[in-house]
């Protein structure tokens, strides 16, 4: 997660949250957080949860949804300061196994985020192909 990042995701999931009690809407799974890089560094980041239903746009909640396709999933359970390691190790593993990232990962918290960090058990999910020779 870009460190720009740690402190907005918390927030970010507790708009989202309030924003489905007062509509009534039960998420379906733990919160997670993606980011696009933008030209000259800017980042576009969007933060959720996923749910059954489509949800009407308000405030600063927008819908939208992750890809589906094979993916590669990877547990972290180290302190914050060790995600990085975990995205390493992710595109080591691309490199040994020949495939490629096909968009951007996303992470989900399964410890729920609170105010000062985003939890120990952090699924980080990346789109993957492999491609023919």
């Amino acid at each position: 997660m870009p460190a720009q990042l740690e402190d907005w995701v918390p927030s970010a999931c507790a708009v989202v949250a309030e924003h489905l009690r007062h509509r009534g809407i039960a998420p379906t799974g733990y919160p997670f957080a993606r980011w696009h890089p933008l030209p000259g560094g800017e980042i576009e980041a969007e933060a959720g949860f996923p749910v059954g239903a489509l949800i009407a746009a308000g405030g600063e909640v927008e819908a939208s949804s992750l890809p589906a396709g094979p993916v590669l999933a990877v547990w972290h359970t180290d302190p914050d300061e060790k995600l990085p390691l975990t995205y390493h190790a992710v595109q080591d593993w691309l490199e040994t196994e020949h495939a490629v990232a096909t968009g951007d990962s996303w992470e989900v918290y399964h410890d729920l985020p609170t105010c000062d960090h985003v939890g120990t058990r952090i699924e980080i999910v990346q789109p993957i192909i492999f491609p023919t020779s």
